[in-house]
């Protein structure tokens, strides 16, 4: 190779490298460091091809326990293989980098690049450059360690702060949470007409959890410390459940659901838009949902025979209750089906078929574009 080749050549491998390097890094930055959703090819690819084995395994569960067993490693699997993977892609980025300031590859490049990003020090070379490059890789490696030993704490806090409504709503509306079961309980105490507080509590939860959970993808897979028990069912139970209150109960209006359901449809929406989910942004409020008259009717039922007073007109009911739940209904089933979500009524009982649903929207929306 002629001299002025060998330069160009070199010249193209440190161009090759430093964009590998800065790739990760700003992988990692959008991972950890950025307070709202930004796309990360490396997440995605370690999330997507992680989640592979895991499906592999859940279908051979013999049992709905040993699949949520499974399931509940996913999380922390990823979080962890996730600074493994920037940590050997930047070793792997500083290789070129090195050859180009005239280290021998692939042997003495990797030694020197993995001795510099991991701070052992057994391997250095004296030349200007290559001095320069190990300070900026070894501060590199600690730069990851250091956004890993504060990325690991927020989670938990966020997961643990998550957790605590839906571990309340489990004395409130059963496990599974059912808005039948959340109206039974109110009744008995007399607390239907004062639920107005419970509606806003439901509402910031919704707001933090849009925050944390688009900012954070792996958070959304962290499962309940119950197997029975899941945010996002326990999110759609909240929603249908204020849709009941606003849609068929005879009750004065209740502004405190209405926002709740916004916050809540809003959240959903949000988070599943960070994992390509494809909804309808403007739905119709005629637009077909997953949820059957029958069902809606035997729900009614169930409230008359508790003693909760229904509105006398129940196709009215039926529009109101269908045009709140239109909003939500496509993101909650993609999420159920997305996470694994256990059993509960009206969400992931029949977020199977929600890939089909999605195809329907999907068409939809090209046909109006067009």
């Amino acid at each position: 190779m002629s001299e002025a080749a060998l330069v160009v050549a070199r010249v193209l491998a440190f161009l090759a490298g430093t964009a590998v390097v800065l790739g990760t890094l700003a992988s990692a930055i959008k991972t950890v460091v950025m307070p709202r959703a930004e796309p990360s090819l490396i997440t995605r690819w370690v999330f997507v091809t992680l989640r592979k084995p895991f499906d592999l395994r859940v279908r051979r569960a013999k049992t709905w326990d040993d699949a949520d067993r499974t399931m509940a490693r996913f999380a922390p699997f990823a979080l962890m293989l996730l600074p493994v993977v920037w940590v050997t892609l930047v070793i792997v980025g500083f290789v070129p980098i090195y050859w180009a300031f005239g280290l021998d590859v692939p042997r003495d490049a990797l030694i020197v690049s993995g001795s510099s990003l991991l701070t052992l020090g057994f391997a250095f070379d004296l030349h200007g450059p290559v001095v320069a490059a190990s300070f900026v890789e070894a501060t590199m490696g600690l730069g990851l360690v250091a956004l890993l030993i504060s990325f690991l704490p927020s989670i938990y806090g966020q997961f643990s702060h998550r957790e605590v409504l839906v571990s309340q709503l489990d004395t409130r509306a059963g496990t599974p949470p059912t808005p039948v079961a959340l109206f039974r309980r109110a009744k008995l105490i007399g607390w239907v007409q004062q639920l107005d507080d419970f509606w806003l509590e439901w509402e910031r939860w919704f707001a933090e959890i849009e925050e944390s959970h688009t900012s954070s993808p792996a958070l959304p897979f962290f499962r309940s410390p119950r197997h029975e028990r899941s945010w996002i069912t326990a999110a759609g139970a909240v929603l249908d459940a204020a849709s009941l209150r606003l849609a068929a109960l005879d009750l004065p209006r209740s502004w405190q659901a209405q926002l709740c359901i916004r916050s809540g449809y809003l959240a959903l929406r949000r988070i599943a838009s960070a994992y390509d989910v494809i909804f309808d942004p403007d739905p119709r409020p005629t637009d077909p949902i997953s949820i059957t008259r029958e069902e809606f009717e035997a729900v009614l039922d169930e409230l008359t025979d508790i003693g909760v007073r229904i509105k006398p007109d129940r196709d009215q009911a039926w529009r109101d209750f269908s045009g709140w739940r239109v909003n939500y209904d496509v993101p909650l089933l993609a999420l159920c089906g997305l996470l694994m979500a256990p059993f509960a009524p009206w969400s992931s009982d029949r977020s199977v078929d929600y890939r089909q649903r999605l195809m329907i929207t999907s068409r939809r929306r090209r046909a109006t574009s067009t």
